[in-house]
This record gives C-alpha cells, structure tokens and sequence, in this order.
C-alpha cells in the first residue's frame, strides 16, 4: 500500500502511452484528456524525486537541477507553442496563455491555499517565512518589474532572454551560498527517502527518467488537442490554455506544499511555492524567445498583443502585489484572502483584466510608499540578497538576540 501512489501516478500515464505508441486516432478530446493526465501524473513523480534526491545530492548542484526538473512539466508545454510561434503566430498567444495561468494559478491559489489550511489545521492566523527568503522575495521583484518592459515593448526578445536568465543564475549563486534548511520528504516521497542508499538512488532515476520521457511524448500531442478541442466545441482556445494546461503541471506542487503544511511544516510549503514563482518568471519566461529563435534558425522574438500585453501585465502585477504582501516575510490569513478572492475575480471579468492589472499596480504602491514594513522588509531583502551573493555575512539587528533564528513559526 506504501507503493500503491506510484503505480497510480504511472498507471495514469500507461493509457495515453498506449494510444501514442500504436497510433490510434481517438479524437482530440480524448487525446488531451489523456495526454494531460499523462503529463499530470509524470509531474507527480518528478515532483518525488526532486525531494528524495536531496538526500543524496549537494545543495548547490540540488538548487540548479532539481529547479530545473521541477519546471520541466509546464516548460514542456510552454516551449511546444514557443517552437510552433516560429510557423504559426497564433502560438505565440498560447505560449503567454500558458505562461500567466500557471504564474496566476501558484500565487493567487495556491499560496492562498498554504494559508488558509495552516490556519485550519493549528489556527495560526499567518505562516512566517525564514530572513533568506530575501533571494526569492529580490528576484521576483526584479523579474517582474522587468516584465513591463516587454510589455511596453510589445514581444519578447532574446535580450529579454539575457536578462532573465542572469537574474536565474543569480538566484542560484545566492540560493546555494544560504543557510541550508534540513527538509523532511512527505506523503510518498517519504517512502522511498527511507530506502538504503541503492534503492532510493536506483528509484529516484527511474522517475526521472520516466516521467521527462512521458512529459516528452506528451507535451506537443497535448498543446495541439488543447486548442482543437477548444475550436470543436466553441471555447476560447486562449482561455482552455491558460486555465486547464497549468492545473496538470502545477498540482503536484501545490500538493506537496499542502501536505507540508499538514505537517506543520506551512513555511517550507509556502517557500516551495514561492521558489516555483521565481524559475517560472525567470527561466520560463526567459527562454520562450530563445526557443522560437531556434525553430526560426536565427534571431526572432515572440510578440505580444493587445490580449496578450494585458495577460502578462495582470500576471506580474498581481506578483508585485504579492511580494508587497510578503515582503515583510509574513504571510497573514486576510492577507492570504485578499490575494484568493482578487485571484477569483479574474476568470469573472475576462474583459477587463487590463484595469485588474491597473488595480493591484496601485496597491503595490501604496503599500511600498505608505506601509513602512512592506518598505522595510523590500530593502531588507535586498540586503540579505546581496549578502548571500557575495558570501558576506549577514549583519545581526539590533533586537535580534544571539542565536536566533528569523522565520520560525510560534
């Protein structure tokens, strides 16, 4: 029984292998439908092995590649429109559909989530995050801040590209020189974690092996049966992408942060989340133009239209919003609704998510002008960044008494 989560999540994934292998024609409607619990079952694996394969791996090398492996679901998908922008312009709306629903869907819902069941299970009214979280909380700043630019510029371009992967590698160089946090694996990962040293090394690269090579031979049939379904039935092909792709690649994530908060655990899950935001607005978004400059065989971009613009300008400023909220490294149950229940009127007013965007924008900025622990707590986190970035140590505030640690939850 201990077993039986991963015979599921591959099991999941055997009927579409079936259909794919022998090429059966089954409709487009069946193929999404089967393509994504594919890839929704590969990403729960992958989401396992990255947690047990921090038992074995260093944390500098765990912080590059495992960040990567965990994006790999939703950058699958992302680069299979990329690629088809090259040829087929209507992509290239798909690529940013993609995009925004999955940044929109972690922050909106699923921190939200962590919140509200920390609350629920120990009825704590807020989770408090650790002080190094100031390399998350930088980054995402200065990824979303950067994202006006292409916004304003109408496409996404291969300097975009440069910008964005810098501010990436960045992340990692802070990320591995932080305090190393001691992290337990929940539900299933547990099982295999508490294998000998053979076993859990042989398991962890079998799920990876196999869950990248269902999420390979899922990815394009998936995008492709996503938008003709959408055209069948008369749905906006924009919005099936947007909403439907990113639940398959997203959910595993947001479920091991829930079984990590379950464990009393709520400000490693809430980290888990916020991590996910960062390689997404920095290596996911940065690499779209790199892509289609691949499938031209030169230099090309990724525009960006009106719908478009709109989508990606509401993206990163409900993120600015949110990093407003955090800044102070506090995540408070009100705040936590605040940011679910602005999530959930977006859906509700399709044509109106430029003024949405107008909205949290004028938040953002009242917080950081008027609130002085969101202006603190942003220039705190700068300064934490760039201890970390350069191996200096962190200077100790003046209330803090020998010892102790910033981010641990009462």
């Amino acid at each position: 029984m201990r077993w039986l989560p991963y015979f599921i999540a591959a099991g999941v994934a055997a009927p579409w292998l079936v259909v794919h292998l022998t090429g059966q024609d089954v409709g487009n409607t069946l193929v999404a439908v089967l393509s994504g619990v594919a890839i929704l079952g590969a990403a729960f694996l992958l989401s396992w092995a990255c947690e047990v394969a921090e038992e074995d791996v260093p944390q500098a090398l765990a912080v590059s590649v495992l960040a990567l492996v965990a994006v790999l679901p939703e950058y699958a998908v992302d680069a299979t429109f990329a690629w088809k922008a090259a040829t087929d312009p209507e992509s290239a709306g798909y690529a940013i559909a993609n995009m925004t629903g999955g940044n929109r869907l972690m922050l909106g819902f699923g921190w939200t989530l962590v919140c509200v069941l920390n609350w629920a299970k120990f009825r704590r009214d807020r989770v408090v995050l650790q002080r190094d979280m100031g390399a998350e909380i930088t980054i995402l700043l200065l990824s979303t801040l950067y994202a006006l630019v292409p916004v304003w510029r109408g496409s996404l371009t291969l300097f975009d590209t440069a910008v964005y992967v810098t501010l990436y590698l960045l992340y990692l160089v802070a990320a591995a020189r932080g305090e190393e946090h001691e992290s337990e694996p929940v539900g299933p990962a547990a099982v295999l974690a508490h294998q000998s040293t053979m076993v859990r090394r042989a398991g962890v690269l079998l799920l990876l092996l196999f869950g990248a090579g269902v999420i390979v031979l899922s990815a394009e049939p998936f995008a492709e049966a996503l938008v003709h379904t959408g055209k069948e039935f008369g749905v906006d092909e924009f919005v099936l992408v947007q909403w439907v792709a990113p639940v398959a690649s997203e959910a595993p994530e947001v479920v091991v942060a829930t079984l990590m908060v379950w464990r009393g655990a709520s400000q490693t899950g809430l980290r888990a989340l916020v991590s996910s935001s960062v390689n997404q607005w920095t290596l996911l978004v940065g690499t779209l133009a790199l892509v289609v400059s691949l499938a031209s065989h030169g230099v090309a971009s990724l525009p960006l239209d009106r719908r478009q613009s709109d989508e990606m300008l509401l993206t990163a400023a409900q993120c600015l919003f949110g990093i407003a909220v955090i800044a102070d490294l506090r995540l408070q149950l009100w705040q936590a609704g605040l940011l679910g229940g602005l999530f959930l009127i977006q859906p509700l007013m399709p044509n109106s998510h430029h003024l949405i965007a107008m909205g949290y924008l004028v938040l953002f900025v009242l917080l950081v002008v008027f609130d002085k622990r969101t202006r603190l707590g942003i220039g705190e986190s700068v300064r934490t960044f760039w201890s970390m970035l350069t191996n200096s140590p962190r200077p100790k505030e003046p209330d803090e008494p020998e010892g102790a640690q910033s981010g641990l939850e009462g």
